[in-house]
């Protein structure tokens, strides 16, 4: 009972500190709900329209406007300007004023109609890999009649079907069936698993700013005092109103992504929301093993924030893990956020319930255990006073 008592008179001193400052309400409450509507909106009807693009039409004859009409009518294209030579198409493009352009050479038409081996150029910026993607495959395919036509009207000249030659051109016929995301929306794989890892650098922050903000202003004798010595009640004391905002924020997001965005979703629920609260604890416990490691408060927001970057790139999510080296791959598992990414996706993408995720659940309970090894170390470090002050 007394370690209940201790317990709760942190979380009552915690509860009074963060209601009495603003910087709690913005980074508690403000911030990771600006954050649910920022990743609930941000990609509109969920995929790449009207990118900007531009069109050099060097022969402006009527098969070389009739081949920018097609290119104009394909929704992922905004012709937004023409230019009336390359040089300045680059340049708009290398000042991403445009994301590709179009060329069409002098005498295409004449080159076209006398089989002279036509030739169409388009350029695309490629630093932005997805839109880059997008643009490719959108010219790819409107110009796949323009590629064809040629041959075609040879062949009905000389007497043959038009049927019978596109079916000799396109042997074989395409069949797609995507999986998982039926549509290509770029919210339905892009949005939740953002905005947690934007979440997670979030809770890791707060997570050290209230701890760190006991030795910073050396406060942290007294925080010990309020827990009558036990360390463990100081830290669960000083956490738990943290985690109580955090965890209902997260299964709010969840909420809102798979219900109200509505991305397909038909795993298990209650697993879900469970690996989102399992995932608040371990990157809190992330939080006190940093913190215990590296108590000045300067330097161990450093390193969280480095910490957090790395998340982002070792989810799995921009980049997939199998493709990086193996010592990358082992680096990775240390991260919550990883776990949590191959979690949604079981869950999401396979149908994934308990019987089937209970192993990556686990590995996200080892982050608190091991936070409580060094409740000892980080004890002797706030009593030592040594990073008192430090800023």
């Amino acid at each position: 009972m007394a370690v209940v008592g201790s317990f709760l008179q942190v979380f009552r001193r915690e509860w009074c500190r963060m209601c009495s400052r603003r910087i709690y309400f913005l980074s508690v409450v403000l911030l990771p709900l600006f954050l649910i509507f920022f990743m609930s909106t941000i990609f509109g009807t969920g995929q790449m329209e009207r990118i900007p693009i531009a069109i050099v039409d060097a022969d402006n004859t009527a098969t070389s406007r009739s081949v920018a009409r097609n290119i104009a009518a394909v929704p992922t294209f905004d012709v937004v300007t023409w230019y009336a030579d390359d040089m300045a198409a680059r340049r708009a493009l290398e000042r991403k004023e445009i994301y590709g352009y179009l060329s069409i050479p002098p005498d295409f038409e004449a080159d076209m109609l006398r089989g002279a081996g036509a030739t169409l150029c388009y350029y695309y910026h490629y630093a932005l890999l997805a839109v880059g993607g997008e643009v490719m495959s959108a010219f790819e395919m409107g110009l796949l009649p323009v590629r064809m036509a040629p041959i075609v009207l040879d062949a009905v000249a000389l007497g043959g079907d038009e049927n019978t030659m596109e079916t000799f051109l396109l042997p074989m016929e395409t069949d797609s069936h995507t999986l998982y995301n039926p549509s290509l929306n770029y919210a339905a794989y892009l949005s939740q698993p953002i905005f947690f890892i934007m979440f997670q650098v979030l809770v890791l922050l707060v997570t050290l700013y209230a701890m760190g903000h006991e030795t910073k202003y050396a406060t942290g004798e007294n925080w010990l005092q309020a827990a009558n010595g036990n360390i463990l009640a100081a830290v669960l004391g000083k956490l738990l109103p943290y985690f109580l905002f955090f965890s209902a924020e997260a299964l709010l997001a969840n909420y809102i992504f798979f219900e109200i965005v509505r991305i397909p979703f038909s795993g298990s629920w209650f697993v879900l929301q469970l690996s989102s609260i399992l995932f608040v604890i371990a990157t809190q416990s992330v939080a006190v093993v940093l913190f215990s490691l590296f108590p000045a408060f300067s330097l161990v927001i450093s390193v969280v924030s480095m910490v957090g970057s790395l998340g982002a790139t070792l989810s799995g999510l921009t980049f997939p893990l199998s493709a990086m080296s193996p010592i990358v791959r082992y680096v990775a598992a240390l991260f919550p956020i990883r776990h949590f990414t191959r979690l949604v996706q079981m869950i999401v993408y396979y149908n994934g319930y308990l019987a089937s995720c209970w192993s990556i659940l686990a590995l996200l309970l080892l982050y608190p255990l091991i936070a409580l090894l060094l409740l000892p170390r980080l004890k002797r470090l706030i009593l030592s006073h040594r990073y008192d002050t430090f800023g």
